[in-house]
């Protein structure tokens, strides 16, 4: 067993190279590949950093979003085996690479126990066999990629013309991923994508070779058990497995927010681990059949994950986790972006996120996509859209148009941050009699979008010193609200040490368990849907908020039948995790609908 936890996607850019600085150390991380101008500008310049020759792949050329992801992703996969071997050829010494590699690696785990019993050892020749076979027990951290499966905007030539179904953005996305050397997995997140899905079909790498070995593996980072199960069972129904189910807390998360119909984490994790077995077993039936058909048998089902991130701060949530919900890992994302050694922050933002308090983290509607976006509320990217907001210009240029999806005013779909986009809104809501309260709502609600395109990417670009003339450098960032508790830079060894246990980053600082911290967000999303539909609350939109709050009563229940019968847990700890569930308690039934 290696290390048990990984670093999902960050944003655009923020982890759009972790790889090349985590993967030789068996750390696996996420990269977002919506952006094909980020990564062919980032292969650029890691290329020219380490002496290479770049050859461009541009916009105009064939397939190219595919292609720029290609070979990026193949560049990746070449610098990070290189890394490893690199790392292999070094002796064990005190503060070596090599050394390294092993020490950051859990107490528990059978490499690290095999690693220090070998440094217990005289230097002999038995000591050497066992250094060989630790070296090649080394394993390098997965290079995954993330698609948001309903990022999939349709293409057209300078012409006008529809360049097809297999050029929407998110399927050239996978195609430049199933095209790649790598033997890793996508992330498929937001939901199913029927043609997304029915597209993975058409590569080879998606199934089983003649060994059994499935060379790229597909997850779903999903929010509740029936989306899991229906998506996994449209896959399987193509003969695809998902290797894994990634469990995001609905709320407690960076990014963008999928808030669930009020169910909580703990009891989504108990779900699955009661469900597991069948559900595996139920997909298998369908998954061995439509193999069969394509002419490939298939025994014994592979092997299924479970990993869950949002919101986990500290050693003794993580190991709760993995033990109590039989979860194989867990994923750290916000608190890595105080990490400079692994993610790209810039070192204004940086500064500003270590000062950062529980307030100035807040759950917006910035995004373009019309979807709840965790926000930061010193960015610059913020400032700059009031800014713009006052000088009588809201909205954004609208340059790369990943996220054009709205046709309201326009026969082609443009961006709800685009200037073009806000102006015609504005003036479509200036022809309607409004009270001058409900003018500045529906105002502030046209005027909140943000361009995420240029301003997920920003940072990247200021850290690297790459900024083009004329581009736009204003940052936007979307940590999770856990990343408050976290108020210094960090070194890698530092947040991996803080994950194991070994050291505590978080000592002595006030900060609620991370279930509790889940049900407050949910309480407050509820109270602020329901003030949001004061005006025109109808039967429908009322059973829904009913069904919302009795579905959180219920995760309390389960909180507390959870902490009454869990043996090894301080009496102190559970005095006070039960004194702040009822808190929470009593502010949901104060709640009134």
């Amino acid at each position: 067993m290696g290390h048990t936890f990984h670093i999902p996607v960050l944003g655009l850019g923020y982890s759009i190279d972790t790889p090349l600085k985590v993967a030789r150390y068996g750390i696996s991380s996420v990269v977002s590949i919506v952006d094909d101008d980020l990564i062919e500008r980032m292969r650029e310049y890691h290329m020219q950093l380490l002496g290479e020759t770049y050859i461009p792949i541009k916009k105009n050329d064939d397939d190219s979003r595919a292609r720029r992801i290609t070979t990026y992703l193949n560049f990746m996969k070449r610098v990070v085996d290189r890394q490893l071997e690199q790392l292999k050829a070094q002796d064990f010494d005190p503060g070596s690479e090599l050394s390294y590699y092993f020490s950051l690696l859990p107490e528990r785990s059978r490499l690290r126990q095999g690693y220090d019993l070998m440094m217990e050892f005289p230097d002999n020749y038995q000591k050497k066999i066992f250094q060989d076979r630790l070296r090649k027990e080394m394993t390098s951290g997965a290079i995954d990629v993330n698609i948001m499966s309903k990022v999939d905007k349709l293409n057209f030539a300078k012409t006008g013309e529809f360049m097809g179904q297999q050029n929407t953005d998110a399927l050239a996305a996978l195609r430049g991923f199933a095209k790649s050397d790598l033997r890793s997995s996508v992330i498929l997140s937001a939901g199913l994508n029927p043609r997304l899905y029915s597209y993975i079909e058409c590569f080879d790498d998606f199934f089983p070779d003649e060994n059994g070995v499935t060379k790229k593996r597909i997850i779903l980072k999903v929010s509740d058990f029936r989306s899991a199960f229906i998506q996994a069972k449209f896959l399987a129904k193509k003969g695809l497995w998902v290797s894994e189910f990634r469990i995001e807390s609905g709320l407690n998360c960076g990014g963008h927010a999928f808030a669930t119909e009020g169910y909580l984490l703990g009891p989504i994790l108990e779900e699955f681990k009661q469900k597991r077995p069948a559900m595996r077993e139920d997909l298998f039936i369908n998954y061995q059949s439509e193999l069969l058909k394509k002419g490939i048998l298939i025994d014994a089902a592979p092997k299924q994950k479970l990993t869950v991130q949002g919101g986990i701060g500290t050693a003794m949530e993580n190991e709760f986790l993995l033990d109590r919900y039989d979860v194989d890992a867990t994923g750290w994302g916000s608190p890595f972006l105080l990490v400079p050694e692994v993610t790209n922050v810039d070192n204004e933002t940086l500064k500003q996120l270590e000062g950062a308090g529980e307030q100035d983290f807040y759950l917006s509607g910035a995004s373009p996509l019309g979807i709840p976006f965790n926000n930061f509320r010193y960015s610059s990217s913020e400032a700059q859209r009031v800014k713009r907001l006052d000088a009588g210009r809201p909205g954004s240029p609208c340059t790369k148009k990943y996220l054009c999806t709205n046709t309201e005013f326009t026969e082609l779909p443009i961006c709800t941050a685009s200037r073009e986009y806000q102006n015609l809104k504005i003036k479509q809501l200036q022809t309607q009699v409004l009270s001058p309260v409900d003018y500045t709502e529906q105002l502030d609600k046209i005027t909140e979008k943000i361009c995420l395109c240029e301003g997920l990417c920003s940072s990247t670009y200021i850290k690297y010193q790459i900024v083009k003339p004329r581009e736009n450098k204003a940052v936007a960032i979307c940590p999770g609200p856990n990343l408050a508790y976290f108020s210094n830079t960090y070194s890698l060894e530092e947040m991996v040490k803080h994950i194991y246990g070994q050291v505590d980053l978080l000592d002595k600082v006030k900060r609620p368990h991370m279930f509790l911290k889940e049900l407050n967000l949910y309480v407050d999303y509820l109270q602020a849907d329901i003030t949001a539909h004061l005006k025109n609350l109808d039967d429908k939109k009322r059973k829904q908020l009913v069904n919302f709050k009795a579905q959180l009563q219920e995760g309390i229940n389960y909180y507390k039948q959870l902490f009454n019968c869990l043996p090894n847990q301080a009496a102190d700890f559970l005095q006070a995790f039960y004194n702040e569930l009822i808190i929470s308690e009593n502010k949901l039934n104060g709640t009134v609908i």
